[in-house]
C-alpha cells in the first residue's frame, strides 16, 4: 500500500512535468516553424522579384528593337536557380516574347494581360510577375515560376529537429523530476502512511516524519503532528471521563438494585403488616354481624357492611400496589407470545363467570410478539376486564381485540362500546389512583391502567386511548416487532 501510494503521486507528478514540458516545446517548435516558413516565403518572393526586375531592365532594349533572341539571353542567368520551373517575357497584349523552360514538362502559365505585379502561391509553386517600364511606357512583363520543394524540405528538417529536441528535453525533464520529486513526494507519502496507521490503529502517539524546509508541505506536516497531539490529549481525557462515567453508572446501578430490593422488601413488609389488621377487622366485623347483628338494628348493620366493604377495597388496593411494584422491578423473560390466544382465553373466562350477559367478543388474528408472557397476560387482562366492566350497563355489548398496520408498525387495540370517557381527561388515564368514574358506578382502585402502561413501556412500546362519553373507548398499544410468529384464526363468541 505504501509503494502504491508513493508511485501513484510520483507518476502523477512525473506525467504533469512531462506534459508541461512537452506542451511548451511543441508550442515553441510550432511557433518557430511557422515563423521560418513565413520568412522563407517572403525572402523567396523578394529574391524572385529582384531577378524579375533585373531581367526586365536588361530586356527593355530587346523589346524596343523587337529582338526575341536578345530577350531570351537575358533569361539565361536563371539556370543558376535550380528551383525555377519556367520564366518568360510577355508583351502587353499577353503574347510570349521570350521564354525560359529548363524542363520539357514545365508549362508556360497564362498570365492575364494588364497584370503589373503578381505574387501567386499554389500548393507546390509560386509565380512572380513584374512589369517592364522604359521611359514611362510599359513594354511588357516578366514572370518567374519557382518550385516550393525547398519549403517542404525545410519544414521536414525543422520537424525532425523539433522531435529530437522534444525527446531530449523529455528525457532531461524525466531525470530532473525523479531527482527533485522525492524531496516533494516523500513527506506527503509519509504523511499519508501516518494518517492510515492512526486511522487503523487509533494510536494518536504516532507522528509523521519531520520536514526541515519552510514550504507549504513542511507547514502541513507540522500542523498534522500538532493535530495528532491535540487529538491524543483529548482522547486520553475522553477515556478517563468514560471510565469515570462507567464507574458512576455501575455505582448508581448497584444503588438502584439495592433500592429496588429494599422497596420490594418494604412492599412485602407493608403488605404483610397491613393484611394482619385488615384480616382482624374482617374477622371481628363478621363475628359482630353474626352474633350481635340483631341488636344493632338496620342502621348499625349498614355501617358494619360499609366497614367490611372498605376493608375489602383496602385489600384490593394493597394487591394492586404490589402488582404495580412487581411489574416495575422484576426481571423479564421474553419469548414468543400470541396476543390473540391470550385475549381469547381471557374473554372465555369472563363469559363463563357471567354467562347471563350478552357480549359479542371479536378476536382478530394478529402477529405474535416477543415479550414476557406473564406481564403481557396482565396487560390484556386489565384492558379486557375494563372493557367488560365499562359495558356492564348496556343490555348488549361488543368487545374487540385486533391489530392495524400503520407507518410505525403493528398497532394492537382493545375496543368496546361501553361508557367511554371525556377525551379532555385522557391525560389522567394512566396515572395511579386517577379514576374518571366514581366507584359507585364502576368499582376499581385506579391502578390497573398505570400497571398496563409500565408493562408496555418496559417492552419498548407505547399506549394511548381514544373515547367519547357513552360511545365506547379504544386502547391502542405497540410492541417492538421482534421475531414475529404465525397467526391464529379469528373467532367470534357471545
Amino acid at each position: 500500500m505504501q509503494s502504491r501510494g508513493f508511485s501513484s503521486i510520483s507518476a502523477r507528478l512525473t506525467w504533469m512535468n512531462l506534459l508541461v514540458s512537452a506542451s511548451a516545446l511543441v508550442f515553441a517548435s510550432l511557433g518557430f516553424t511557422l515563423y521560418d516558413q513565413f520568412t522563407y516565403r517572403q525572402n523567396l518572393v523578394r529574391n524572385l522579384s529582384a531577378q524579375a526586375e533585373i531581367i526586365g531592365a536588361n530586356s527593355a532594349s530587346a523589346l524596343t528593337f523587337n529582338d526575341p533572341q536578345a530577350a531570351a539571353n537575358t533569361l539565361s542567368p536563371l539556370r543558376s536557380f535550380p528551383n525555377v520551373l519556367s520564366a518568360g517575357i510577355m508583351l502587353p497584349e499577353g503574347q510570349i516574347f521570350a521564354r525560359y523552360v529548363p524542363k520539357a514538362q514545365a508549362a508556360i502559365p497564362l498570365v492575364p494581360p494588364g497584370q503589373e505585379e503578381v505574387d501567386q502561391f499554389s500548393s507546390n509553386e509560386v509565380m512572380v510577375v513584374r512589369t517592364i517600364n522604359f521611359q514611362g511606357k510599359v513594354l511588357g512583363a516578366v514572370f518567374i515560376r519557382s518550385s516550393l520543394s525547398e519549403v517542404s524540405h525545410r519544414l521536414w528538417r525543422y520537424l525532425f529537429i523539433a522531435l529530437i529536441v522534444l525527446l531530449l528535453s523529455l528525457i532531461a525533464a524525466l531525470i530532473i523530476s525523479s531527482v527533485y520529486q522525492r524531496r516533494l513526494v516523500q513527506p506527503i507519502v509519509s504523511l499519508a502512511q501516518t494518517a492510515r496507521a492512526v486511522s487503523g490503529q487509533k494510536n494518536y502517539t504516532l507522528r509523521a516524519g519531520p520536514v526541515s524546509d519552510r514550504t507549504e508541505i513542511g507547514l502541513l506536516v507540522n500542523a498534522f503532528n500538532d493535530m495528532l497531539e491535540q487529538i491524543g490529549t483529548r482522547d486520553q481525557a475522553l477515556l478517563q471521563a468514560h471510565g469515570e462515567l462507567e464507574q458512576r453508572v455501575a455505582d448508581r446501578t448497584q444503588q438502584l438494585v439495592v433500592a429496588n430490593r429494599e422497596l420490594e422488601a418494604f412492599s412485602y413488609s407493608v403488605s404483610h403488616d397491613l393484611r394482619g389488621p385488615l384480616e382482624s377487622i374482617n374477622g371481628f366485623t363478621l363475628l359482630l354481624a353474626e352474633r350481635y347483628g340483631a341488636t344493632l338494628g338496620e342502621e348499625g348493620r349498614d355501617y358494619l357492611q360499609q366497614v367490611r366493604g372498605a376493608s375489602r377495597r383496602m385489600a384490593e388496593l394493597i394487591d394492586d400496589l404490589l402488582n404495580l411494584s412487581r411489574v416495575t422491578t422484576t426481571a423479564m423473560h421474553k419469548q414468543p407470545v400470541n396476543l390473540s390466544t391470550l385475549a381469547q382465553s381471557i374473554m372465555h373466562d369472563l363469559q363463563r363467570r357471567e354467562p347471563e350477559r350478552l357480549v359479542e367478543a371479536v378476536i382478530s388474528a394478529c402477529p405474535s410478539v416477543e415479550g414476557d408472557p406473564r406481564l403481557l397476560q396482565i396487560v390484556l387482562e386489565n384492558l379486557l376486564r375494563n372493557a367488560w366492566k365499562y359495558t356492564s350497563n348496556h343490555a348488549q355489548a361488543r368487545i374487540e381485540f385486533g391489530c392495524q398496520d400503520r407507518t410505525e408498525g403493528t398497532v394492537y387495540f382493545v375496543r368496546d362500546d361501553g361508557a367511554g370517557f371525556d377525551p379532555r381527561n385522557a391525560d389522567r388515564l394512566f396515572k395511579p389512583f386517577q379514576r374518571l368514574h366514581s366507584t359507585s358506578q364502576f368499582p376499581g382502585t385506579g391502578i390497573g391502567l398505570a400497571t398496563v402502561q409500565r408493562i408496555v413501556q418496559r417492552h419498548g412500546g407505547d399506549i394511548w386511548a381514544e373515547a367519547n362519553v357513552e360511545k365506547g373507548a379504544t386502547f391502542y398499544f405497540t410492541l417492538p416487532p421482534e421475531r414475529r410468529m404465525g397467526l391464529i384464526g379469528p373467532s367470534t363468541g357471545r
